[in-house]
């Protein structure tokens, strides 16, 4: 997926510049990176803030249109004014397609409710990770990584070993050696009502099976007196 966005030589700094900035429908940034000094920029509030609330666009390779250049760039960092939906400011890093990168990618958990855990024992699937920090060539970058949950079952647990990683790509452990990304538990209100019902069950069997030694002895009386 190829995504652009625009941004804007920013020719002042400091707090007070950056709040004129935001006061007029602006977020301050930078990029930096490369070979090139770190540049401050300038982007539109508001189509940056629409653009962050694509997934895509926090783990992919974009394009930024920057002085009639483009520059391939990652999303870095991200700072929001802590009850407002503002952006404070913004960090790209250049990208050099030689060099590796280490990125955070998105898991997309797929086949959960076909899963024997979910369709048989009405077990709840715990996303354990929702990413996975990855090393690749730009090149190689995948949007996401699918996680197939379709032969789950109850009491187990998918490892990263199990997922069909993108040819390129290496999971980034930081000590791990197969950390678990889901699995799947019976909730405590499910079991406690089978055992219930067993209880119940059984309970219903139990007079059953004493009225039967009763019922013989009656046939026998009954026998004699013939």
């Amino acid at each position: 997926m190829n995504i652009e966005f625009t941004a804007f030589a920013r020719n002042t700094e400091g707090r007070g510049a950056s709040r004129r900035m935001r006061r007029a429908g602006k977020a301050p940034g930078i990029v930096y990176g490369g070979t090139a000094k770190p540049t401050p920029i300038e982007l539109d509030h508001n189509a940056l803030f629409h653009a962050l609330r694509n997934e895509a666009f926090h783990s992919s390779i974009l394009t930024m249109k920057l002085d009639g250049s483009a520059t391939k760039v990652l999303l870095r960092d991200v700072q929001m004014h802590p009850f407002r939906n503002e952006i404070l400011h913004v960090d790209f890093q250049r990208i050099d397609e030689n060099r590796k990168i280490h990125m955070k990618v998105p898991l997309h958990f797929v086949n959960e409710a076909v899963s024997p855990a979910v369709k048989l024992s009405g077990a709840i699937v715990s996303h354990v990770v929702p990413e996975l920090d990855v090393t690749c060539l730009p090149k190689d970058l995948p949007e996401f990584i699918e996680v197939d949950l379709s032969a789950l079952d109850v009491g187990k647990s998918v490892h990263v070993s199990e997922l069909k990683m993108p040819a390129g790509v290496t999971v980034v452990s930081h000590g791990k050696l197969d950390p678990v990304v889901a699995t799947a538990v019976v909730p405590r209100g499910n079991v406690e009502a089978e055992e219930a019902a067993g209880a119940e069950g059984a309970a219903a069997a139990a007079p059953a099976e004493e009225a039967k030694p009763a019922a013989a002895k009656e046939e026998k009386k009954d026998d004699k007196k013939k």
